[in-house]
């Protein structure tokens, strides 16, 4: 493939996202119908055959729908309980008591580092934002000063902290040791979501004005129609549990032998689904049954916050559908073809390669894992390098820039009711403030190392 059609594709898919911006910002159309436009127009100019850029499209939302779709009912009917009972009115009340309101935005970062380890971005996003929508109201603050830290510490480890997937496979690409990723992860991360998350809010919350009509907040904020109201432990008890269900999960394979019955059974648990799935059942008694809630009345509740989530499921699933037309179309291929033109560090290539791969697919997965795939043949060619601080370097731009070929994106959009522009300076700045302060941080451990 020749430089000037990797830079045509390149172009190309700058304008289809200006032009989506622009289609949804100034015109005004649907973003679903948006991102559906925007990814024909695309596959078409890129020389796909047109069956083909259906078929792509359709691709793309199934693979992403069928990984968000239950996590978002699951764990928007886990939140609702929480919201009827008092539970995350509780849990937010005791995070307020401990560290104040004028400290809470650390409060929330630390949550978002804690629950994230063991925990897909998306599973720990629906688990906390009623807590968010929760703390946010109780204290008067913006929504944006209290979500943002969580949404950066949930990212970070997401990204950087091994037993996540993307970071144990680049893990087991580089040939690192668990053990000093981990540690080097961590000391990387922790500042970097200081930095992207309560410092980067408390910046720009002053800007970002949200309008007060917040239909999923509705559902997920406390009523007060409650009997009563679960102590601190029982509320954090049912909403870790399905934490640390994909803890155990992590854990098996170093804890029992692989194709045991305990290992199978913990695997089995530990997957998101499943765990979510016991995390709302178990809430259906703690929180339902044991604070005197009929049947039929949690049978409503878990009927009736699903609703608004139907567009944010398809928003998710349309914006995987464009990150497929990327893909397929060869953006993603001529990214990368651009980037490894240059002569440059190790660490650098790896983190450039990543971040090509991020914006082009939308995927953090699918970046990090390509891009350690191509750079760990150069390793053995290149003396000195560290594989565990290749594993961070290749996760840091894993998460540089999301935009709207992320389902993240439009998670953080429709929770926080952001329009476009206002996620992307906030939601995208943050991912792109975490991408590269984590690489600066990388390659001063690396002076040392």
């Amino acid at each position: 493939m020749s430089d000037q059609h990797n830079i045509f594709l390149i172009a190309s898919a700058l304008v289809a996202v200006v032009g989506l911006v622009v289609l949804i910002t100034v015109a005004k159309l649907n973003p679903i119908l948006g991102l559906i436009l925007a990814s024909l127009s695309l596959g078409l100019v890129a020389g796909m055959p047109p069956s083909t850029v259906v078929q792509s499209f359709e691709a793309g939302v199934g693979a992403i729908l069928g990984h968000i779709a239950v996590i978002v009912a699951l764990g928007t009917m886990l939140g609702k309980m929480m919201a009827e009972s008092g539970a995350a009115d509780c849990i937010a009340h005791t995070l307020i008591r401990i560290f104040g309101k004028k400290n809470i935005h650390w409060a929330m970062a630390l949550v978002g580092l804690i629950i994230g380890l063991p925990a897909f971005f998306e599973v720990g996003f629906v688990l906390l934002i009623p807590i968010v929508f929760t703390v946010a109201r109780r204290t008067g603050t913006s929504l944006v000063l209290v979500g943002l830290p969580l949404v950066a510490g949930l990212s970070v480890v997401h990204g950087l902290v091994p037993p996540h997937p993307a970071a144990s496979m680049a893990v087991a690409i580089y040939h690192a040791d668990v053990g000093r990723t981990i540690f080097a992860a961590l000391l990387v991360g922790v500042p970097t979501a200081a930095i992207a998350g309560p410092l980067y809010a408390k910046l720009i919350a002053r800007h970002i004005h949200l309008s007060a009509g917040n239909s999923i907040a509705a559902q997920l904020v406390d009523h007060k129609a409650i009997h009563r109201q679960p102590g601190f432990s029982l509320s954090l008890f049912t909403i870790l549990t399905p934490v640390l269900l994909m803890l155990s999960g992590s854990c098996a394979n170093a804890l029992f032998p692989s194709g045991s019955t305990i290992n199978t059974t913990l695997h089995l648990v530990g997957n998101d689904d499943i765990a979510l799935l016991i995390g709302v059942l178990l809430s259906f008694v703690t929180l339902g049954r044991m604070r005197g809630f009929t049947r039929a009345t949690i049978l409503r509740f878990s009927n009736e916050c699903l609703a608004p989530t139907a567009a944010i499921t398809l928003l998710v699933g349309a914006g995987g559908g464009f990150g497929h037309i990327l893909e397929d179309s060869g953006v993603s291929h001529a990214i990368v073809a651009i980037v490894m033109r240059g002569h440059i560090s190790l660490l650098l290539l790896a983190w450039l390669l990543a971040a090509a791969m991020r914006l082009a697919t939308g995927s953090s997965t699918v970046a990090m894992t390509t891009a350690a795939a191509i750079v760990a043949p150069l390793v053995a060619h290149t003396p000195g390098v560290h594989p565990e601080l290749l594993v961070i370097a290749t996760g840091a731009g894993s998460l540089i820039f999301s935009h709207v070929n992320d389902g993240g994106f439009w998670l953080v959009k429709e929770y926080f009711n952001m329009s476009v522009a206002q996620t992307l300076k906030t939601w995208s700045v943050c991912e792109t403030i975490i991408s590269v302060t984590a690489l600066i941080l990388t390659l001063g451990v690396a002076r040392f190392a």
